[in-house]
């Protein structure tokens, strides 16, 4: 079931190819001047550049070819040779009635499903969720959505840093504060031996009521800090790194019981704000993969010694930049820069265990496409470890993508801060958010009527989509800034103004069934039912825009779009007040579709609606 757009390309393509032209000509779009026409084709104007011949001459052609389908109303040629189409009302009321029958509300699945894995959000253990987590995981858990909703199989991986530096950190500041726990390390075995899964839980029992996330939130960046200056807490942070990496059995049921309160508190954050994971996987997964690469990866010739360190050059032969030396003078240098994938010490690196990782999702999923949902700030180092894993054959060419995004800015223009000038946390963005949406319900007269319960859940559903819709009617590459005023707003457009609009329409189909008033075939004569009818045809275009530039914004400006027509709509053409009983039910069916398609946009977008306000 095609689009109006797509069909109506497939007729013009066929005039063309009548013509002795390209078929590749007769791309149709939505009209620049929707006054003058629905649709319109500026194929005539390259083709006569091709075949050096008069564009309006050409056009003529094609529009006697086109004059002869009959769900146009009239095909005309405008300028040197534009092509201008409008639909007929018959044709658009079957298409209103196709896309009301179907489920999916005139989206189309795809002819050739894939296997993906989005990478997104990026918590870590003993770290609490910020401001600065926020657009990773809203554009990741729509650009998941949006491929799994098209047809392909799709696995949303949390990416968990539960490895590394950060835990010999943890587990040196929790035995220095905790005298008991610093003793219990000492008399566990450094192996499991008879160390029986109730003597486990046991120990892991101790540790809950002795290390809270409130501990490792405090003790992180105190730890982190003092490992900068104190060289001996450095050392020792390192060896304790070391013999978590090498398998000491205490330190192991420490760490997990750090991955686990962790996890479960930020489980906690991301659903609140409508994000949920398929795997938390953690750079813990990849571990044990990384001696195994390193071999292989010196196996196939690719790893190279350097100063030291074990390096991949992944630029190819010529590729260069310049740099300038401390000297002031300038020289050529290869560019990329290699992947550091073995230190001077002897540790793997960062981009050893996004290569191991690759490695790992190879293997366990398969996939035919990774897109990782990271800050662009990052593009430098996925470039290095996308060209390392295709040299090794981890992955096949353009299958790993990175999808960046700009940053969150204050008012400064800078990344967003608290008023002190310190990171906001999730939680805390959260409820400020639910706060003005509570001042806004109040201020607009809603949710009155409705129990504390409701109002409170209600709030919380204002406030998340006043968060995800501000984000996501951005294209995801451009930086924006943060006004929790206008984001909160029942007017403009705003995640608020949305869901008020999806409100309004529940409201009146009640009415509609409490009149026990019926849906009934289209009939499209005003222009406001005609705009809404093509509105609602538009969506499986602004759906194959998002999915093929891995960009929300198409599907948050169709949901914003569609609604404004509703309301034009609802202001034109009385529903349930309309003289003619057809005209009742027709209009009945356009409000359904409406809600329908609004609403399953605004999943895509992670945005939750309410049933009343």
């Amino acid at each position: 079931m095609n689009d109006l757009k797509r069909s109506l390309s497939e007729a013009a393509a066929a005039a063309f190819q009548a013509a002795g032209l390209s078929p590749d000509f007769g791309r149709v779009t939505a009209s620049d001047r929707p006054d003058l026409a629905d649709f319109q084709c500026n194929g005539a104007l390259a083709a006569a550049k091709s075949a050096k011949r008069n564009p309006r001459e050409i056009a003529v052609q094609v529009v006697e070819q086109l004059k002869a389908d009959p769900r146009l109303a009239s095909v005309e040629i405008a300028g040197v040779g534009f092509i201008n189409m409008r639909v007929s009302p018959s044709a658009l009321a079957e298409r209103a009635d196709q896309i009301a029958a179907d489920d999916r509300a005139g989206a189309v699945l795809l002819s050739e499903p894939r296997r993906v894995l989005v990478d997104y959000a990026g918590p870590n253990v003993a770290k609490p969720m910020h401001v600065g987590h926020l657009r990773a995981s809203i554009i990741g858990e729509s650009i998941k959505r949006l491929y799994r909703f098209r047809g392909d199989t799709v696995v949303g991986d949390a990416h968990f840093g539960d490895w590394g530096f950060q835990m010999g950190l943890l587990i040196t500041a929790v035995m220095d504060e905790d005298a008991f726990i610093a003793a219990l390390m000492a008399k566990l075995p450094d192996a499991p031996r008879d160390f029986t899964a109730a003597d486990e839980a046991k120990v892991r029992a101790e540790f809950a009521g002795r290390v809270t996330l409130a501990d490792l939130d405090r003790l992180y960046p105190a730890a982190a800090a003092r490992a900068k200056e104190d060289v001996e807490y450095r050392d020792r942070a390192r060896k304790a790194t070391a013999d978590l990496q090498n398998g000491r059995f205490g330190y192991r049921l420490l760490w997990k019981h750090f991955v686990e309160v962790s996890r479960v508190a930020l489980e906690r954050e991301f659903h609140a704000l409508g994000v949920d994971f398929d795997l938390w996987k953690g750079e813990s997964d990849a571990d044990p993969l990384i001696a195994p690469m390193v071999r292989q990866l010196e196996d196939k010739g690719l790893l190279v010694e350097d100063q030291g360190a074990r390096i991949v050059r992944v630029a190819r032969p010529g590729e260069t930049k310049k740099k300038k030396l401390p000297d002031g003078s300038v020289i050529e240098v290869e560019s990329p820069d290699p992947l550091l994938v073995v230190s001077s010490e002897g540790s793997a690196m960062y981009g050893t265990t996004d290569l191991a990782t690759i490695l790992d999702r190879r293997q366990s999923f398969d996939p035919h496409l990774i897109l990782y949902c990271v800050d662009q700030r990052q593009a430098d180092h996925f470039e290095q470890v996308f060209r390392a894993a295709y040299l090794a054959g981890y992955a096949q060419p353009g299958g790993l993508e990175h999808i960046g995004f700009g940053t969150m800015n204050g008012a400064d223009g800078k990344p967003f801060k608290t008023r002190a000038g310190g990171v906001l946390k999730l939680h805390d963005l959260i409820e400020m958010a639910r706060e003005k949406a509570r001042e806004r319900l109040r201020e607009a007269g809603l949710g009155s009527e409705l129990s504390p319960e409701a109002f409170e859940e209600t709030a919380h559903k204002v406030g998340v989509a006043a968060l995800k819709f501000a984000d996501l009617q951005n294209f995801r590459g451009t930086s924006y800034v943060f006004d929790l005023d206008r984001f909160t707003s029942f007017e403009g457009k705003t995640g608020p103004y949305l869901l008020y609009q999806t409100v309004r329409i529940k409201s009146i189909l009640r009415k509609a069934a409490d009149q026990a008033a019926q849906a009934g075939p289209v009939i499209v004569a005003e222009p406001a039912e005609r705009d809404l009818t093509l509105l609602l045809d538009g969506f499986e275009g602004a759906l194959s825009e998002a999915y093929d530039k891995k960009a929300p914004n198409f599907v948050a400006e169709h949901a914003y779009k569609l609604a404004q027509g509703f309301s034009k709509f609802y202001a034109a053409c009385p529903i349930l007040g309309a003289d003619d009983a057809a005209v009742r039910a027709s209009r009945l069916t356009l409000a359904q579709t409406a809600l329908k398609q609004l609403e399953l946009a605004l999943d895509l977008l992670g945005v939750e609606t309410p049933e009343r306000m």
